[in-house]
């Protein structure tokens, strides 16, 4: 255990003092601000000394997970525990919008929350309402990712484009006001995807030239206000990477330079491989300098960046093998949160044994699927959990105490987020919820 660990780990202690100032640089540049508070009187009069409190209830920062498995578990106490880890741990959730699924027969989509169900894909009704009822954002996942294209729709250019289209329309007619983020196009450097014998790739993926710059073009039409992601699978990390001349990046390129409304870039950081073959593997992987490189040369593009999948397994229920995939997030985190363009990093599956290729006990995917989880079959929390937990609601946070001077001023400095300001004075007590953000002046006028 300990040779596997020191060589995974290698690189990330070699760098480890570069990561740290990186992390220290971005946090207090670019995931701080400072918020300025006028606080009055109903008739307009500075509240001299008037004592504030403010507390962070979420970050700008989107720490995420696919909520794939909401309602899908074979009893309710799963369901339960999965739905209470999820709200402690994340503040964003992929939203599965797989075309064949929600839509299975034609005119018929499963948006209602008491459709019929399919396993791992609960109907958006169904996330939404569990998002909203605790403060978590939710994220389309794909509108255009084109194995997943019904075998209803017929093969032409023609037909996908017109069915197509009328599927985004539909979407965003319905949530376009409730979901902010849509993944617009994924893995297009995949190929065939033979394992889904149930879909096909279409005429359109082989043939159409112009099919990202159409599909964001499309997309835009009907989510006018909505951020639209491109995303690609892990090997823009590695195979797809040739610096500015790397085939993900002339996509993207060539995509704005015709106008297509791209507005961030989407990486996963899948370890799908076995435990053979995991530290060759997985050495550019856990290259912090390689992952600098690659997250520097797409912010040439000028878009903000998401990890938009990411699994790192444990191969075992070992607890040495589970502090090892906690540690490894834990360097990668900090490597994302020190980006200045990550605006959002995204775990894939939560539980163990209910991944896509590896329903409950099924272990014939290989050890790399059932044990990619945050949390244990049983639904017990491996540590990767409370390490998450511990970035997020603690030591990247800000609460803060502090008193206004004689002309009702007061200020403070935080990271970016929302906030619930309570101001006490004069016996009367007042709360508002406000935004902090490096997109606004953030001063804010409050009346008591």
């Amino acid at each position: 255990m300990n040779e596997r660990r020191n060589a995974l780990l290698a690189n990330f202690r070699k760098y480890e003092d570069v990561i740290e100032e990186r992390l220290r640089h971005t946090i207090e540049n670019d995931r701080k601000t400072k918020a300025v508070f006028h606080i009055v009187d109903k008739s307009g009069v500075p509240v001299k000394n008037a004592k504030i409190r403010v507390t962070q209830t979420d970050h700008d920062f989107k720490l995420g997970a696919n909520c794939f498995m909401l309602d899908e578990f074979e009893c309710e106490e799963k369901n339960a525990i999965y739905k209470k880890t999820f709200a402690e741990t994340f503040n964003l959730a992929t939203i599965p919008f797989y075309w064949s699924d929600l839509e299975p027969e034609q005119g018929k989509p499963r948006f209602a929350k008491d459709s019929p169900k399919i396993y791992r894909r609960p109907a958006p009704d169904l996330c939404l309402e569990y998002c909203e009822e605790n403060g978590i954002t939710p994220k389309c996942h794909c509108l255009n990712y084109d194995v997943w294209t019904p075998l209803w729709v017929p093969d032409d250019i023609d037909s996908v484009k017109y069915y197509l289209e009328k599927r985004i329309a539909e979407c965003a007619e319905r949530y376009r006001h409730r979901i902010p983020g849509w993944e617009v196009t994924n893995e297009l450097y995949c190929g065939k995807y033979d394992t889904y014998s149930q879909n096909r790739k279409s005429t359109q993926f082989f043939t159409d030239r112009n099919v990202v710059e159409w599909s964001f073009s499309t997309a835009r039409k009907y989510l006018p206000n909505n951020e639209l992601i491109i995303n690609e699978a892990d090997g823009c990390w590695t195979s797809l990477f040739k610096y500015q001349r790397g085939p993900y990046y002339t996509q993207i390129e060539r995509a704005l330079e015709k106008g297509a409304p791209v507005d961030a870039v989407g990486m996963q950081f899948h370890r799908f491989v076995r435990k053979e073959h995991e530290i060759e593997s997985c050495r550019m992987y856990y290259d912090p300098m390689h992952l600098y490189t690659v997250m520097e040369t797409y912010g040439k593009l000028g878009l903000p960046q998401q990890i938009t999948e990411i699994t790192v397994p444990c191969y075992s229920d070992n607890p040495d093998d589970e502090l090892l995939q906690a540690e490894i997030l834990e360097y990668l985190l900090k490597i994302w949160f020190s980006n200045p363009l990550m605006e959002a990093v995204i775990y894939w599956n939560l539980a163990d044994g209910y991944a896509a290729f590896a329903p409950i006990g099924d272990m014939t995917a290989g050890e790399n699927y059932y044990y990619g989880g945050l949390m244990r079959h049983d639904m017990t929390p491996k540590p990767a959990v409370e390490m998450f937990r511990r970035y997020m609601k603690k030591e990247w946070h800000t609460d803060a105490d502090f008193t206004c001077d004689e002309g009702g001023w007061g200020a403070f400095r935080g990271f970016c987020g929302w906030y619930d300001v309570t101001v006490e004075a004069d016996g009367i007590c007042h709360t508002e919820r406000v935004h902090v953000t490096k997109k606004s002046s953030n001063r804010f006028h409050i009346v008591v």
